[in-house]
């Protein structure tokens, strides 16, 4: 379906999905919120797609939250729990629950909420130019949008409230460092680096990779008994997939396996 801010492409199994709004550093209002929403649904029940890229378009990834429309403009007007229990919860649940993996190409600035989208993903390709920032702290707010669940996994307890609470920015090599992001490049490079995600992913079994995601967010509050009793769980499923068949066949037979996604 068209949407009006956002671009959504598909190609080879492969699904950009492009914040569009490059005046405000694609700053999210009510709509392109909703419109995200949409548009993981949709990848979630199309069986062709096998991995998202989810960017921005021109020098910004996202600026976070709009301030400066509709209601938004009147903090006194806005509830806040109302705003993220229809706007961004959802969405940040269901790119975790998406069993597909999603890239981040981080081309410019991350903050807020877009830094919290960003660290949503299960892979982030960052430009050297990019930088992620929780910038709630600079206008007396707290993180959201998942940010308090991601960052102290990353990066440590310690970090994250360093991060939080100065609403320090923090470069795409320091980014890297600190193990934040996955890959960072110069900007020339990026959409090379990005590509070699998608050609992986795109060609992987990638029902098991969907299982790994759920695991490995279980794994977060689980103990090790459950988390083995979970591990047999899920074997269980992957072992009667196709693309399991196929990589024991293909193995046998000394032979690069091709797998289907199914």
């Amino acid at each position: 379906m068209p949407y009006q801010f956002l671009k959504f492409e598909t190609k080879d199994g492969v699904s950009v999905i492009t914040l569009n709004r490059p005046e405000v550093y694609n700053a999210l209002n009510d709509e392109i919120t909703f419109e995200l929403q949409d548009a993981f649904k949709v990848v979630a029940k199309d069986k062709s797609i096998r991995v998202v890229v989810l960017t921005g378009e021109g020098k910004a990834f996202c600026s976070g939250q709009d301030l400066k429309t509709g209601s938004h403009a009147s903090a006194g007007k806005r509830s806040f729990l109302d705003s993220l229990n229809k706007r961004y919860n959802p969405l940040i649940l269901g790119m975790r629950d998406l069993p597909k993996p999603i890239v981040c190409r981080l081309n410019g600035v991350a903050a807020g909420a877009g830094c919290s989208i960003a660290l949503a993903c299960d892979i982030i390709v960052a430009s050297e130019e990019a930088s992620l920032i929780e910038v709630f702290i600079n206008i007396g707010l707290v993180p959201d949008s998942g940010s308090s669940h991601f960052l102290p996994r990353l990066v440590g307890m310690a970090k994250a409230f360093e991060l939080c609470s100065t609403g320090k920015k923090i470069g795409g090599q320091e980014a890297f460092d600190l193990g934040l992001i996955n890959k960072v490049v110069k900007h020339n490079e990026l959409d090379a680096a990005v590509k070699f995600y998608t050609d992986y992913y795109s060609h992987a079994p990638t029902r098991a990779v969907g299982l790994i995601k759920k695991m490995l967010r279980k794994s977060a509050t689980a103990s090790l008994e459950e988390m083995l009793e979970y591990e047999a769980y899920l074997q269980e499923i992957a072992g009667s997939t196709h693309d399991h068949q196929e990589g024991v066949t293909a193995f046998l037979e000394k032979r690069k396996p091709t797998f289907l996604g199914m």
